[in-house]
């Protein structure tokens, strides 16, 4: 086989310890989005809001977050993680401590919404990016455990913040939590590093070379592909199921009767959204590590029928304090990997010269998935007076994109591999079919 597209791989401990910084930066700015559902009952009494107005802030987040990721990410290759990551977590916590002096929906949205979201996602795409390229033998493995230290971040702060919210108010929540995310997130951002920059200096280590990479497709190729297209498309389906369940969990609890419920001891809902952030942190590493020995689309298929029968399961029993609990655990496990998934299998495909720009792009589709699972959902909720319908829409987008990720997107990247292995004249290259890449 030419080695022309074989990458280096650092061997000493420089990118674990990439990665472990990188967990920290990821647990920090986790909170803004993960105890949303915490905030629209006491922010709807506060500001006389209706929910669907309250959701448009974490849409805006949501947004801010993913549709200014191309540029953050070519600010990030540009300039390098250390400055960038920092003012990421500056902007998160700042967010925080600004929206606790807020007495208007404007002054929500520009606060909590945009602030949170450019900085939440500089932090984000950015560690997302180095983590691809420290690890390209270990890509799934290594990019879910950055995603898992988003999702898990919020155990952490699930249960403080609920009782702080029923204790001191939501300005006094917001004014401590923007404090300690804002210093948490920037001390670990000092730690970031580029691999060309460790490499460079010597920090790296000796090298050796991974399995089979592409060339570096640019961002303008990469648009070009309808690989690219079907992912995007895939991927807004997949966020828009799970941040409909974040954003509205708060409603539909109450709706369902289960929100005062107690479940061993403790209060049903934070009950249910710590247990969330445990399995949405624990199926990103572990989905990732699948994937990188049974392939991308087979795990991709396996997680999101699971996410689908679970949701479908979830709906039938919601009424059930316990069940309720239990079950949103399993939604969870189905949904998080997308994380892992999306990004390993878009540098797998495109290559890692770009890939923090790149990633930035398919990042996009989280925005999306925010506006149809959030403000649209509740819309729909509320044209309906029922939750069934909502349930119903995000269930059949999962088992469709469990379908096109085996039937679709499989095929389409084993034909992509074999025209870019032609082209730069790498022979024994195998099929997508016969081996997991």
């Amino acid at each position: 086989m030419s080695h022309a597209n074989l990458s280096p791989v650092t061997t000493s401990s420089s990118r674990w310890g990439q990665l472990a910084v990188g967990m920290i930066a990821m647990m920090a700015i986790s909170s803004p989005q993960y105890v949303w559902a915490l905030f629209t009952g006491p922010l709807t009494t506060e500001l006389n809001a209706t929910l669907a107005e309250v959701q448009v802030t974490f849409s805006l987040l949501i947004v801010l977050q993913t549709f200014l990721s191309p540029l953050q990410g070519y600010l990030i290759d540009r300039f390098g993680p250390r400055l960038l990551l920092s003012a990421g977590a500056l902007l998160t916590g700042l967010s925080w401590v600004l929206a606790a002096d807020v007495h208007s929906l404007m002054g929500l949205y520009v606060t909590y919404g945009v602030l949170g979201g450019i900085g939440t996602g500089i932090i984000y795409v950015g560690v997302v990016g180095m983590m691809v390229q420290w690890f390209p033998d270990k890509r799934g493995l290594a990019v879910g455990l950055v995603a898992a230290g988003y999702g898990f971040g919020a155990i952490l702060t699930t249960f403080p913040i609920s009782r702080s919210v029923a204790s001191s108010g939501i300005s006094h929540t917001f004014l401590i939590y923007g404090l300690i995310i804002g210093v948490v997130g920037i001390l670990a951002a000092q730690g970031m590093r580029h691999p060309a920059q460790a490499v460079a200096s010597g920090v790296g280590g000796a090298a050796r070379e991974s399995p089979y990479e592409p060339r570096g497709f640019t961002s303008r190729e990469m648009l070009r592909s309808p690989i690219f297209w079907l992912m995007f498309a895939m991927m807004t389906m997949m966020s828009t199921s799970g941040l409909m369940v974040i954003s509205q969990m708060g409603a539909f609890a109450r709706d369902f009767g289960v929100t005062d419920a107690m479940v061993f001891g403790l209060a049903a809902l934070p009950l249910a959204l710590s247990i969330d952030r445990f399995t949405n942190g624990l199926t990103r590493p572990f989905f990732g590590w699948l994937s990188d020995r049974i392939g991308r689309e087979n795990t991709m298929t396996l997680a999101f029928g699971l996410e689908g029968a679970a949701m479908t399961t979830w709906l039938f029993y919601a009424h059930s304090p316990l069940m309720f609990v239990l079950l949103s655990g399993v939604v969870f496990f189905g949904w998080g990997e997308i994380f892992s998934l999306f990004p390993s299998t878009l540098t797998d495909t495109f290559g890692t010269r770009n890939a923090t720009t790149n990633y930035g792009f398919l990042y996009m589709a989280q925005g999306v998935g925010s506006v149809l699972g959030g403000p649209l959902a509740a819309l729909l909720h509320d044209a309906t007076h029922s939750w069934n319908i909502v349930f119903g829409v995000v269930i059949a987008m999962n088992f469709v994109t469990a379908l096109l990720a085996c039937f679709v997107l499989k095929p389409m990247r084993d034909a992509h591999r074999r025209a870019v292995a032609t082209e730069s004249g790498v022979t024994g290259v195998p099929s997508l079919q016969g081996r997991p890449v």
